[in-house]
């Protein structure tokens, strides 16, 4: 694999890592009640629909952090710790992934994924804020 094909390999990892958070968010602020029912039957957490707007807007502008590649050590190391915390609750779930649990087993490839993209954040330079931000900064020095 040379150069370009690797550059563009992150850049699609990213953008799809993003965009699939970027679901999870906007689900959060359409269907918040989804989201208390998880909270509570997954976390053992009873959190109020106003908070699982407050999480969604927040994980939205997360979801656009990794999608546009800025402050990519923080993004994509939360991104990825978020996704870790809710493999490690859907634990059982992956013990048993068929019939009604078949979908959870796709959080094991996408957990795998943000690991990658974290560990080769510092590769991944190809359209993204922290690589443009980066070259203004030194063209204004």
């Amino acid at each position: 694999m040379n150069v370009s094909q690797f550059s563009v390999a992150l850049f699609i990892l990213r953008v799809a890592l993003g965009s699939f958070l970027l679901l999870w968010s906007i689900d959060k602020l359409v269907a918040p009640e989804g989201m208390v029912a998880i909270y509570q039957y997954f976390y053992h957490i009873s959190i109020s629909n106003e908070i699982a707007y407050v999480v969604g807007v927040l994980e939205l502008l997360l979801s656009l952090a990794i999608i546009t590649g800025l402050l990519k050590t923080y993004s994509y190391g939360l991104g990825l710790l978020l996704h870790g915390i809710t493999t490690i609750a859907i634990y059982r779930q992956l013990f048993n992934p068929f019939g009604s649990n078949h979908l959870f087993i796709a959080a094991i490839p996408v957990l795998g994924a943000f690991i990658a993209l974290f560990l080769m954040r510092h590769q991944d330079n190809l359209w993204t804020l922290d690589g443009a931000l980066s070259k203004r900064h030194i063209r204004h020095e």
